[in-house]
């Protein structure tokens, strides 16, 4: 048996995720969106999950319900993405438009690492679990990640790897001085916008101040600073022993005990 129609449905918004559509559908006929996925007999707790996979059978269940047409529904779904574009797009929703989020939207440019500003109204996306204000970023900060944002974006379009290889390896560095573990992905969607906003600010300054002089000049640079730049510039060995030097300067300069940590 046939889960029954809804008595409403509501039309879909250009580049609206499937679960922000579905979360809209459920409030306009006054449940919650688990509620209507119970009703539509889809057996998933997070309907998320439906961004990036859907198959026929749940997309004409839903259809159904919200008299649409099933290729509606698989519209509003990731489309098929290049390994770069796939990388660097969130599973899981880490940052959000306040004004639009209020109206219970939910785009797909907003799961874009990249993604800086609402396609929609404007307003700078901020993150989910994060700080909402900005009385402790600087404008500096965010006019730079602002443009390292839209470097990331063409990186992750162009072609070749070399432009997104280079933008990672500013994030590896940016993490290194901000003490963040893990890989340059988790950082750029970090809940603490500090971190978030700071490595993409790196990708911008990446491209006019070359990441070798800036390990020079930079006073942060500890064994861990150190280590993620190795790793970073595995294959640059002229700036591997630049850093090399400038470690074991300084590990003399702070005495034995420094000198002794670094074994």
């Amino acid at each position: 048996m046939k889960p029954h129609p809804l008595p409403k449905t509501v039309a879909p918004l250009p580049d609206e995720l499937l679960s922000g559509w579905l979360f809209r559908l459920a409030a306009a006929n006054y449940c919650d969106d688990a509620e209507l996925l119970a009703h539509i007999e889809i057996d998933t707790a997070h309907g998320t999950a439906l961004d990036f996979n859907i198959d026929a059978a749940a997309a004409e269940k839903i259809a159904n319900v919200a008299r649409v047409d099933p290729n509606v529904v698989r519209s509003l779904t990731f489309p098929a993405m290049s390994p770069r574009e796939a990388l660097l797009t969130a599973q899981m929703p880490f940052q959000h438009c306040l004004q639009c989020s209020r109206e219970g939207l939910s785009f797909r440019h907003w799961r874009r690492v990249w993604a800086f500003d609402c396609q929609v109204c404007g307003s700078r996306l901020v993150q989910t679990l994060g700080k909402t204000g900005d009385e402790q970023i600087s404008e500096k900060l965010i006019y730079r990640a602002r443009r390292g944002a839209g470097m990331l974006e063409y990186a992750a379009r162009s072609r070749g790897p070399k432009q997104l290889r280079r933008a990672m390896r500013a994030v590896t560095f940016a993490m290194s001085l901000k003490g963040c573990h893990g890989k340059p992905l988790f950082a750029l969607q970090s809940h603490r916008p500090e971190v978030s906003l700071f490595c993409l600010a790196a990708i911008a300054a990446a491209r006019s101040h070359p990441l070798a002089k800036a390990a020079i000049v930079s006073s942060a640079i500890d064994d861990f600073a150190r280590f993620a730049l190795l790793r970073a510039f595995e294959k640059e060995h002229r700036l591997l022993a630049a850093v090399d030097h400038i470690a074991q300067r300084r590990a003399k300069s702070k005495g034995p005990m420094t000198a002794e940590s670094r074994n």
